[in-house]
């Protein structure tokens, strides 16, 4: 405990940028009052609608909710939603000033509209997205990497977060992992699109079916996932893969051959798994900042995602939360569960 202590007062001092696709999640709730006459659906008495953030802007929030600076760079559009958006960002302590104006794009917005009775629970009933995935402009592009690579120096670690938005197109993640390289600044990854973009990246975070669908393989079982783990080593020529599984836990690999597995800390008490892996992806690069090894980095990550996906919606965790859940655990050990690949 005193480990795990000692590196989440470090994360407090820690500095982060973070670039990619940020979005709004948005929720709207109602109750259901009849069936329309119009159609055969639901009218929806309107209850409230929240604005969480989504995607880059949720891992940004998630290491700010440890105390650490953190600045977002991104691009939203010119439109009432980048505004609230950015509002919540403020309030969580995430600094805006490498986000980009696209006025030919929306801000991306995930909508989701949930419905509740006096005899059932609120459930979701859809989602509307709303977003562009075609690459940045290039006097956009151009903007973000300028302002990047003018204030890159002041981190100690930068996430690239990859949602298939269009931000990190093969220039941009080019110039920004040659920027960082030269500053010997660590870079981490969580991309849904192709992961051999990110060459020379610390440590990439896919889920399994990311992994699998890179490795062109499914994980069945621990030879499969050794096979896949290396495979995309080798691909993306990182230090490190960190394959979470959900239930599962996750595995990670490293350069060197060592290999690494955890259960979930947490596979009962899951309500909503929305935004979990920004959650495992922010606070493994921040606890990396800080000086963190990789398999420490893992645990913690482990442990913050066990306690968000108890809430609903994207959430947060902080010191306090991630110490009382700690309780009962096996100590986090550097030497735990490592074996040679």
């Amino acid at each position: 405990m005193e480990r795990l202590d000692d590196i989440l007062q470090r994360m407090a001092r820690g500095r982060v940028l973070v670039v990619g696709d940020l979005m709004a999640d948005e929720y709207v709730t109602g109750e259901v009052s009849r069936i329309s006459r119009e159609a055969p659906v639901l009218i929806l008495r309107h209850r409230e609608a929240r604005i969480f953030p989504g995607g880059a802007a949720n891992a940004a929030a998630n290491i700010a909710s440890f105390g650490a600076r953190v600045e977002m760079a991104g691009v939203v559009g010119a439109d009432p939603m980048a505004t609230r958006l950015q509002e919540v960002l403020l309030a969580r302590g995430v600094g805006l000033a490498q986000i980009c104006v696209d006025p030919n794009r929306p801000t991306t917005t995930k909508t989701r509209i949930s419905a509740s009775s006096q005899q059932t629970v609120t459930q979701q009933i859809v989602r509307i997205d709303q977003e562009v995935q075609t690459p940045l402009p290039e006097p956009i592009a151009a903007e973000l990497l300028t302002r990047f690579e003018a204030q890159l120096g002041a981190f100690d670690a930068v996430l690239l977060s990859d949602y298939g938005n269009g931000v990190l197109n093969h220039e941009v993640i080019g110039r920004l992992m040659m920027a960082a390289s030269a500053r010997g600044i660590p870079v981490t990854v969580d991309s849904q699109g192709d992961l051999a973009r990110f060459q020379g990246a610390r440590i990439l975070t896919p889920n399994q079916p990311e992994a699998e669908a890179v490795a062109g393989f499914p994980i069945v079982d621990a030879e499969s996932l050794r096979r896949a783990g290396q495979a995309l080593l080798t691909m993306a020529d990182a230090d490190a893969v960190l394959i979470t599984r959900g239930g599962c836990g996750m595995a990670l690999f490293e350069r060197e051959g060592t290999f690494c597995e955890i259960p979930a800390f947490n596979r009962s008490d899951v309500f909503d798994v929305t935004g979990a892996g920004d959650t495992v992806v922010g606070t493994l690069t921040l606890a990396l900042a800080v000086g963190a090894t990789t398999s420490e980095a893992m645990w913690m990550a482990n442990l913050a995602a066990s306690i968000v996906v108890r809430r609903f919606g994207t959430s947060v965790t902080n010191r306090d939360e991630m110490l009382q859940a700690a309780a009962g655990l096996p100590p986090m050990d550097d030497r735990l569960g490592i074996r040679g690949a």
